[in-house]
């Protein structure tokens, strides 16, 4: 899973160079939350170590979030997550590449509706999925937001009995990144 991703980033930076310096863009910054709602308990955590690229000559998007990466108000929430729910050391990334629905043009101001269709990967499942967004570019800034749910049984994500009636099946994901110009170093 880890090696995939990386060949995908890889992959999409080299044909960067053989593209012009605006075409490519890379996450500037970024926060993925996710919201798990049950008439026991809520629970919420925050992501902002994720990293993406948009292709725009090839309308290819790609994503990657440590899955560690994830805080949560109580410790324990954390640690259950990563070792019983998540198995982190097992499958440390949640990844999606896609192709964008329209080509883009993020160095002008304006607003997109987008969709992109691709394959999620989560504990190490493949899903096919498509996702809407609203990219927004002003002032030289790019930003993406899209909100989804993801069904912890399509990932084989099991939740033990015991707390059963505290983690909804179907949880809010939210997404936001920001991007800059992708620069050759």
């Amino acid at each position: 899973m880890k090696r995939l991703s990386t060949v995908l980033t890889i992959l999409l930076i080299a044909a960067a160079g053989r593209s012009s310096a605006q075409a490519i863009f890379t996450t500037d910054s970024s926060m993925i939350s996710f919201f798990s709602s049950t008439p026991v308990e809520d629970i919420e955590a925050y992501n902002s170590t994720s990293t993406s690229l948009i292709n725009i000559p090839k309308t290819e998007i790609v994503f990657r979030v440590p899955i560690a990466g994830f805080k949560f108000e109580k410790p324990l929430m954390e640690e259950h997550f990563n070792e019983n729910y998540m198995e982190t050391e097992k499958f440390p990334y949640a990844t999606f590449k896609g192709k964008l629905s329209d080509t883009l043009d993020l160095t002008k101001d304006t607003i997109y509706s987008v969709s992109a269709t691709g394959m999620m990967n989560i504990h190490g499942v493949d899903q096919a999925e498509t996702y809407k967004g609203i990219m927004t570019c002003k002032d030289g800034v790019a930003t993406l937001s899209s909100e989804f749910k993801v069904a912890l049984k399509d990932y084989n994500i099991k939740v033990p009995k015991v707390v059963f009636a505290n983690i909804a099946e179907d949880i809010d994901v939210k997404v936001y990144f920001q991007y800059k110009p992708y620069e050759k170093k």
